[in-house]
């Protein structure tokens, strides 16, 4: 992922209004280590049952996308949607995005599992072990990496 300065992070929320991304915490975008994320994703600090999503799309456009993680427990015996880690590190929670547009302000929402902390971009570049003798595990892992950023694209798309 390329590095998001403030401004065009802020900017990029489909999904939410102006006061919910005037009020956001972000994170430390010095500190981010954009090499090594697919998307951009954060829990508030202020409001621990909200988070966030900054997904490249494929076309080069940025999608903010407002989380809201539902009432149950984290789930650590769950799939993760976005990252498919059968041997997630993680647990794994609900969470629920309010849709763009008039169908988000009538109250319509789309949800998924999804790792707690948004850690899919690490699970997927891990060197997943040896399915059998002689597998490509640098391919393997190379093709997870482009499988996640299909499945938080078509999210992000269907918001």
């Amino acid at each position: 992922m390329l590095p998001v300065t403030t401004e065009a992070l802020r900017a990029s929320f489909v999904n939410a209004s102006r006061r919910e991304v005037t009020d956001m915490s972000l994170p430390d975008l010095d500190t981010v280590a954009w090499e090594d994320l697919t998307f951009l994703g954060w829990r508030d600090r202020k409001t621990a049952r909200r988070a966030y999503a900054v997904v490249p799309t494929l076309d080069g456009d940025l999608v903010g996308l407002l989380f809201r993680q539902a009432e149950a427990s984290p789930r650590s015996r769950a799939q993760c949607s976005w990252c498919q880690d059968v041997t997630l590190p993680n647990d794994v929670v609900f969470y629920s995005a309010k849709r763009s547009g008039p169908s988000g302000r009538k109250g319509d929402t789309v949800g998924t599992l999804v790792c707690q902390d948004f850690q899919c971009s690490r699970n997927v570049r891990r060197t997943p072990p040896p399915a059998y003798e002689g597998h490509d595990a640098a391919a393997a892992r190379l093709r997870r990496m482009e499988d996640l950023q299909l499945r938080v694209a078509a999210f992000a798309a269907d918001v």
